[in-house]
């Protein structure tokens, strides 16, 4: 079984992954409501009652919406920093106190026998991170809801043997599409979304640097402004420019917003 990782859901209507070594399961984040959650988990062969906490990476509806319901009925920890914790108290319902853990942004923690590690990113929110999670000798991460990706945000992913990284638009499906201003600005800016090429460089940056990603799934993909094929070859056409053979230096997969992904085990080759 070795150290898994399956998407439930990603995308502004619901974000939801799920991690796994053979003892411990882990839900990052809860953006759908506890009966869909429940559905999925089941259609992977696994048992909401067997998961042993909730991390949030943010506040934001997408991320939050079944965390509350789903630890009061299945007795779950929740975990986040502190200023997130301010910011969702009083929008998931009642927590009971022993299921309440706060963790510090930058210092590594574990959940049973998965070593944790939250770290900052540029988004709209109070405290935003993205994590890293390491078992054995493999490493996962999920870097999503980015403004940009700097030095500090690559050193914390690189060497993943699993990376998810945020794809989540077409610059000039964005700029052409039906979104207000207002709405088209805060998506291109600093505390927005990275885009599909914008996430090609990234890769190829890390594994041009020496800092070579095993397998990358692209993630958070906009419904109106994205769609899976252009992310794809978006992101391996600047690779393949740069000399990087999808399929043999590394292996890029997609995540979904209306279903699961498969089930990846990062102690296996891909």
């Amino acid at each position: 079984m070795g150290f898994r990782f399956c998407s439930l859901a990603s995308g502004s209507s619901g974000n939801c992954q799920y991690i796994a070594s053979e003892e411990y399961r882990i839900l990052l984040d809860v953006g759908l409501t506890g009966k869909k959650i429940i559905q999925c988990l089941e259609g992977i062969g696994e048992e909401i009652g067997k998961i042993d906490g909730i991390l949030v990476s943010h506040e934001h509806s997408d991320h939050i919406r079944g965390i509350g319901v789903l630890s009061r009925r299945f007795h779950i920890p929740i975990y986040a920093n502190t200023k997130t914790w301010n910011e969702i108290k009083d929008k998931i319902g009642v927590v009971h106190e022993e299921n309440i853990r706060v963790f510090h942004t930058g210092e590594p923690f574990a959940i049973g026998d998965i070593r944790v590690k939250a770290f900052p990113i540029s988004h709209d929110a109070m405290e935003p991170v993205g994590f890293s999670f390491y078992h054995d000798q493999g490493k996962i991460s999920v870097a999503t809801d980015l403004g940009y990706v700097d030095d500090r945000i690559k050193a914390e992913i690189q060497d993943s043997d699993l990376l998810v990284l945020e794809s989540n638009h077409d610059v000039e499906m964005l700029k052409m599409g039906k979104y207000p201003w207002y709405l088209k600005k805060r998506i291109l800016g600093d505390k927005g979304h990275i885009s599909n090429e914008t996430a090609g460089n990234v890769i190829a940056e890390m594994m041009e640097a020496n800092a070579p990603i095993r397998h990358v799934l692209l993630a958070h993909l906009s419904k109106e402004n994205n769609f899976p094929e252009l992310a794809y070859e978006t992101v391996r056409g600047i690779l393949e420019s740069r000399k990087i053979k999808v399929g043999m230096d590394l292996n890029i997969d997609l995540t979904y917003r209306d279903r699961v992904s498969k089930v990846y085990d990062v102690c296996k080759s891909f």
